[in-house]
């Protein structure tokens, strides 16, 4: 071949190359657009106790990464144990007294239909003692006045007696006389005592009437008393019933409270900042040390405005981390930021009277960049770290993006 015919063939590759060059630069500038500026992200939480106490045992290392369930580090259960038992016996106590107090109100609540009636037969009984009072007082009144008029026949045939005894020495009256008013006098002197027996009877009658009213009155009132005692029973087993609740919720409490001695890994992490040892006083709330989610990585990577026509949520990117530049990363735009904060020099500062622009003689505008969230696929637990520099190159056109 001659030299003018290799140069220009020479000359045609070379723009031919130059074009390809340019074609796929536009390419993957437009197209198929990746930036450098992009940080790892994961999320993380601070773990703190719920209970406070001294640290007796620490299961995890620094930097380790532990699996959800996993028991990180334990506070000393044994004053939490304590009050377990304490509310615990409160509580069976409290039942104690409960049931205690429902068997006597049980007895009593049977033995209430008995003492109502023992009342109303007692008032019967009442009422029936009192007109036998009323009876006996009458039948003493009866036997005292039948009693008199006795002693009155008694002191006639006495008087008769001594009258006809001297005439009968003087021969005035016969001797049947005498014996008649003699015999007549013993006649009356037996009816005397009769009388007296019969009042002896009414008035120990009318005893045993008044005894027994008082005792159906006695009766009564204890009747009374149990029916009274039994409603004030049931008062007081109403405020035990009430606690039942509190004690209950206070033995929930204390199992809650020495469940929470030992504290477990909430998800698959990564420990982090662990400054704290064994014996050390933890208290409620402290953060103790901080546990990275491994479960789930992220990129936010900053395109260029003019890229971000070629980007959506669903777009299938690379990640290249810079640790691990060799190792390809698979991903998907989860978002794109919506918003940045203003430049000053450009815009100029906001105020309350009027804004404040800024005169500019550059004649190159640069690019604002946003956030693009972009969710790891499968990442790779032993690679990843917040705040690690990567690569994100978005590759949709080449997988059948729509």
């Amino acid at each position: 071949m001659s030299r003018p015919i290799f140069g220009r063939v020479l000359g045609i590759v070379i723009v031919a190359a130059a074009v390809v060059s340019v074609l796929l630069v536009v390419r993957r500038s437009h197209i198929d657009p990746q930036t450098d500026d992009a940080e790892v992200f994961a999320n993380l939480i601070g773990i703190a106790p719920e209970v406070e106490g001294r640290i007796t045992k620490i299961n995890v290392t620094d930097n380790q990464l532990v699996r959800k369930g996993d028991l990180l580090f334990q506070i000393d259960p044994i004053p939490y144990q304590y009050a377990l038992e304490t509310a615990r016996s409160q509580q069976a106590t409290l039942e104690g007294q409960v049931r205690d107090l429902q068997r006597t109100i049980g007895a009593q609540t049977s033995a209430i239909q008995a003492a109502r009636a023992s009342s109303n037969s007692a008032e019967a009984k009442i009422a029936s003692a009192d007109a036998a009072v009323e009876a006996a007082r009458a039948s003493v009144d009866a036997a005292k006045a039948e009693l008199s008029r006795e002693q009155a026949d008694y002191a006639y045939a006495e008087n008769n007696v001594l009258r006809l005894e001297p005439l009968l020495a003087q021969q005035f009256v016969t001797v049947d006389m005498v014996d008649q008013a003699r015999t007549s006098r013993s006649v009356k002197g037996e009816a005397v005592r009769q009388a007296r027996s019969r009042l002896a009877l009414a008035e120990a009658q009318w005893a045993a009437t008044v005894a027994q009213r008082k005792e159906a009155l006695a009766t009564y009132e204890q009747s009374q008393a149990q029916v009274d005692q039994s409603i004030k029973s049931v008062a007081i087993l109403d405020p035990l019933i009430g606690q039942r609740e509190a004690r209950e919720a206070a033995v929930k409490d204390a199992e809650y409270n020495l469940q929470r001695c030992n504290v477990y890994a909430p998800f698959d992490a990564r420990v982090s900042n662990l400054s704290i040892s064994e014996g050390a006083y933890a208290h409620v709330g402290q953060q103790a040390f901080t546990l990275i989610d491994a479960r789930t990585w992220w990129v936010v990577a900053n395109f260029r405005e003019t890229d971000l026509r070629n980007i959506q949520a669903g777009t299938p990117v690379d990640v290249y981390l810079m640790s691990r530049p060799d190792r390809k990363f698979q991903g998907v735009v989860e978002s794109i930021g919506f918003g940045v904060t203003p430049d000053e020099s450009l815009v100029g500062k906001s105020s309350r009277d009027l804004p404040d622009v800024q005169r500019s003689l550059d004649w190159v505008h640069l690019a604002t960049r946003f956030p693009v969230r972009v969710r790891i696929d499968h990442p790779a637990p032993d690679y990843f770290r917040i705040g690690a520099s990567a690569m994100v190159v978005e590759r949709g056109s080449q997988r059948g993006r729509p």
